[in-house]
């Protein structure tokens, strides 16, 4: 017959083994959550790096960008100067919310608008068959038929529309100034993130 002492101890025992052992079940979905905010991280570094870069191209030089708005003939006279002109800037506040992680769901949404605002355009011009370069680091106009290539461009930008998507789901990043705890993280320690 067991006594009630050594019962005790065999409780206490198997209690400790439990908190001992790691969680098996509990670790898998903490490994992807992590693996998902390094995705994250690369998409809107790249997304931010690639707006950075084209903004400080075209910053450098508005009247060639005004040049390279006027060259897809979308716009009335009066918007292409103030879309040549205006872009750089949007550009480069975009690369700079994106590179440092802040706002960065809405960072995200306006960016992937853009995106898609130049795929149009490019769209457009190849469809009427214009002999233009896209601009999109600066330059842009006229060029010779020879030289026209809108099929990279293109997809560079239908990749960067896939990346600002994947971000407007899941903003959650590393290395972010909006990062948040987890939310499971913060209701096993019973805290709350400050508000702000």
């Amino acid at each position: 017959m067991t006594s009630p002492c050594s019962q005790h101890e065999h409780r206490v025992t198997a209690s400790e083994t439990a908190r001992s052992e790691p969680d098996q079940t509990s670790s898998v979905p903490g490994r992807r959550t992590t693996q998902l905010d390094w995705a994250g991280t690369v998409a809107r570094l790249v997304l931010g790096g690639v707006l950075l870069v084209a903004g400080l191209a075209k910053v450098a030089d508005p009247v060639e960008s005004v040049t390279a708005v006027r060259a897809y003939q979308l716009l009335p006279e009066s918007m292409e100067r103030f879309a040549g002109y205006g872009l750089p800037f949007l550009e480069l506040g975009l690369a700079l919310l994106l590179l440092a992680g802040f706002a960065t769901r809405i960072a995200a949404v306006l960016g992937g608008l853009l995106m898609i605002g130049f795929v149009i355009g490019i769209v457009s011009a190849w469809a009427r068959g214009l002999s233009i370069d896209c601009g999109c680091f600066g330059g842009g106009g006229v060029v010779d038929p020879a030289e026209v290539d809108y099929l990279t461009p293109l997809l560079r930008d239908a990749g960067l529309v896939l990346l600002a998507g994947y971000l407007t789901w899941r903003p959650r990043t590393m290395l972010a100034v909006d990062r948040r705890p987890p939310v499971d993280q913060l209701e096993a320690k019973g805290s709350s993130w400050p508000a702000g």
